[in-house]
């Protein structure tokens, strides 16, 4: 059985990047969950093994750049889109500046197809230096890709400084309930949806639904 592809999309700037420690920690618990299923009962798909691939933005973002200028994609851009475009899950971290995603993840998302995303699960975080920034997921991320028609799954997940805490107080356990909570719902839609090279429906033209209307008996 094919694997099934699942890209991590992370917008950290530094290294280390706890964007990308949050990434990590989602692509890795949507593994297991897309191994054992709901409950720990194997899913349709579960013995399907989960390819992971990470969409590092920092190292492609001269490439974003020429590309919105000129058009045309350089080579390692252009596997990045071509690896989001063909998974059957993603998920997408970016740190929140100014109380929304960053200029560099935002600019990524342009340069992807218009179709790319449509019904495709999508798994939404975010990293921010306060827990007053959380609502960033529900006011900018979560709208984006609902533009872009993405399934996005019910539970987002942001991560502030004190989350990675280690005392094993209810902050910091509650991140880890929140990361295997939304795993498991991405690792369910991806285990649930069609391939993603499936064809598309055929689409009747308007005027053939037209003509089909007005001969239905009144």
């Amino acid at each position: 059985m094919s694997p099934l592809k699942l890209v991590v999309v992370s917008a950290g700037l530094s290294v280390p990047s706890s964007t990308r420690l949050l990434a990590d920690r989602l692509a890795e618990a949507t593994g297991r969950r897309q191994a054992a299923g709901e409950a720990g009962e194997p899913l349709e798909d579960a013995s399907a093994p989960v390819d992971v691939q990470v969409v590092e933005l920092r190292e492609l973002a001269v490439d974003i750049a020429h590309n919105l200028i000129t058009g045309f994609p350089a080579p390692a851009l252009r596997g990045a889109v071509e690896a989001v475009s063909r998974a059957d899950g993603l998920i997408a971290v970016t740190p929140i500046f100014g109380a929304s995603y960053s200029g560099l993840f935002k600019s990524f998302i342009d340069v992807l197809d218009r179709d790319a995303l449509v019904a495709k699960p999508v798994l939404v975080a975010a990293t921010g230096g306060t827990a007053r920034h959380s609502l960033a997921l529900e006011y900018a991320l979560r709208p984006l890709f609902a533009h872009l028609r993405a399934t996005v799954v019910p539970t987002a997940v942001f991560a502030a400084p004190e989350d990675w805490g280690s005392a094993g107080d209810a902050r910091t356990t509650g991140l880890a309930a929140r990361i295997g909570r939304a795993a498991a719902e991405l690792a369910g839609l991806m285990a649930g949806r069609p391939s993603a090279t499936a064809a598309d429906d055929e689409v009747v033209p308007f005027a053939q639904q037209l003509a089909a209307l007005r001969t239905v008996p009144r």
